[in-house]
């Protein structure tokens, strides 16, 4: 498969400072600020690696782009000439993007919902020093929601080869890219959005201190503790300053080749109660 694993997110956001906030202090995440041609960006580091979530200062709260890690230089040409004959336009990013993601290649498309998709080859370590957050593992995975359910359907599992894992009738569809359970989920809505990104962490008692760390500081827990019924991971949500949830987890099982799709039925196999309507509720049996 020629997409190895989630890279990276960019985000535009109207309050850096609140961002900055929950990430450091309550989350113990490591952030620096960097000068790029789009201005000053503040970066994420998750794991060793140079980032996972870059933060630009905007009007408006959106996603900026979604960058995922290919394999190789080759990789990233065959992929492209499947978007390309699949209809996308596919273009080469302008050194400083490319030196801000610390990728020795990169292409992006716009997707069918308007967000823009980089395919990125390499990464660079992290060099700053900043204190990282000690259980952070990673970045995992993120959930898209949209009226252009089919047409991403397409995207990710025609094009770009992502497996199906499982599913939940009438519109929620998880893929993989890599033995993780999934690195991205599709989900129905009316208007697109992310409904939320991973933060992967290594233990359950990672995930706990987050979790005391974040009633401490009187964070808006959006979704309590729980586990999930299809990839078994144990976590918690955090609603952001740009509204949408970042979920602290561990535990998500692997899967091989021989996995059979399915649908799991259930959201939760305990807890993981919506302080707001659950917009993906099935009824519990």
């Amino acid at each position: 498969m020629g997409i190895r694993k989630l890279g990276y997110v960019g985000l535009n956001v109207t309050d850096v400072g609140a961002w900055t906030e929950l990430l450091g202090r309550t989350l113990g995440i490591g952030v620096t600020r960097v000068s790029s041609a789009a201005g000053e960006v503040v970066l994420a580091e998750l794991d060793e690696f140079k980032y996972r979530v870059a933060l630009y200062s905007s009007t408006v709260d959106a996603p900026r782009e979604v960058g995922w890690i290919v394999d190789s230089p080759r990789e990233l040409d065959r992929l492209t000439g499947r978007l390309t004959e699949a209809g996308f336009t596919v273009a080469e990013a302008t050194p400083d993007e490319r030196e801000l993601r610390g990728a020795t290649r990169l292409r992006w498309f716009t997707d069918p919902v308007g967000y823009r998709v980089e395919l990125a080859v390499g990464q660079a370590k992290a060099g700053t020093g900043v204190a990282r957050p000690s259980g952070t593992t990673g970045l995992g995975h993120l959930v898209l929601a949209s009226p252009k359910l089919a047409e991403l359907r397409e995207l990710y599992e025609s094009v770009l080869e992502f497996e199906l894992t499982d599913y939940r009738a009438p519109g929620l569809f998880f893929f993989r890219c890599n033995a993780a359970h999934h690195s991205i989920a599709l989900a129905n809505a009316e208007t697109p959005s992310i409904h939320h990104l991973e933060f992967e962490h290594g233990s359950i008692d990672d995930v706990g201190r987050a979790y005391d760390r974040a009633k401490a500081d009187g964070a808006p827990i959006s979704i309590s503790l729980g586990r999930h019924m299809n990839d078994k991971a144990i976590s918690f949500y955090l609603r952001n300053p740009s509204g949408f949830h970042l979920e602290i987890g561990c535990g998500g099982i692997e899967v091989g080749p021989d996995w059979i799709p399915h649908d799991f039925g259930v959201s939760d196999v305990w807890g993981h109660h919506h302080a707001e309507a659950n917009p993906f509720a099935s009824p519990k049996s």
